[in-house]
């Protein structure tokens, strides 16, 4: 399904109804946005994994702009304040009100825009593997990569975060796939969850160029305009946006707000490595 959200047409999906026969009355569940990974991925990274949740929430899988099945719009409106814009006025289009937001990785990076510039408008947040100012713990990443990949990867990590500033040719992109992509995370990648995804390399291109938003972008200053409760998820063994990515973000949450929960052995995304107790612990955040 699309809908026109500030110029472009944005697809979403739908899984679980929004009210449900309880006795002699409907009972409304909440709405679960879930803001995918990338950018350049689409919402396909969250099936079936997240299905688990439609007992408690109605779940929207959105596409942002310029990836998956969503419209590209102007280049110049590929940024993170842009996507969290869009997060307000696509539930503005669609009548919903205090929705419960989720993103992952670069989805929380847009999580986090959204909600720095809306305060008011989500009731909860859930963070998990993400960042708030880009090109955090450079030096960390690449240890990690270079402990679990040995020193071909460690080289390629190296370039990627301490010689290139993010921005890496094609040769070395397809490197990247190749050999440290399968090290994100401490289990083996569902082969199938890759072949399905839509790949828009363009925006990922555009966000990762030299001088880019990936490198530049820094929402510290603003994250104490977040109201609502939000839970940050990060996994101690990550080394894309490792644990003391997650550290710092909530560590400049207001303190009465957050709950920051570590995942050993686990590393990008948490779910992948930790499902029962990562949707279980969300499961709980979206119940209280």
């Amino acid at each position: 399904m699309h809908v026109l959200v500030n110029g472009v047409r944005l697809f979403f999906d739908v899984e679980g109804a929004k009210l449900v026969p309880n006795g002699p009355a409907m009972r409304e569940k909440p709405t679960l946005i879930l803001l995918h990974g990338g950018p350049g991925s689409d919402h396909a990274i969250y099936k079936p994994a997240y299905s688990a949740l439609a007992e408690d929430a109605q779940i929207i899988y959105l596409d942002h702009r310029g990836n998956g099945r969503s419209e590209d719009g102007p280049r110049e409106n590929w940024t993170l304040a842009q996507w969290g814009d869009d997060v307000r006025a696509f539930c503005d289009a669609l009548g919903i009100a205090k929705p419960i937001v989720l993103g992952a990785s670069f989805g929380g990076m847009v999580a986090l825009a959204y909600a720095t510039r809306h305060p008011a408008h989500p009731s909860k947040l859930v963070l998990i593997s993400t960042e708030a100012a880009g090109g955090t713990h450079r030096e960390r990443r690449v240890a990690l990569f270079e402990k679990f990949g040995g020193p071909e990867v460690g080289a390629l990590a190296r370039r990627r975060f301490l010689e290139t500033d993010g921005h890496l040719d094609q040769a070395s992109i397809d490197a990247w796939r190749r050999l440290a992509l399968p090290l994100y995370t401490r289990s083996p990648r569902d082969p199938d969850v890759a072949r399905r995804v839509i790949d828009r390399r363009d925006v990922l291109h555009w966000f990762t160029r030299p001088g880019g938003e990936s490198s530049s972008f820094d929402m510290f200053g603003e994250l104490h305009r977040i109201q609502c409760p939000t839970l940050v998820l990060g996994g101690e063994d990550d080394p894309m946006h490792p644990i003391e990515s997650q550290a710092d973000i909530a560590a400049a949450l207001p303190a009465h707000l957050v709950q920051f929960e570590r995942f050993a052995d686990c590393g990008h995304a948490v779910v992948p490595d930790a499902p029962d107790r990562a949707m279980a612990m969300i499961r709980d955040f979206i119940r209280d």
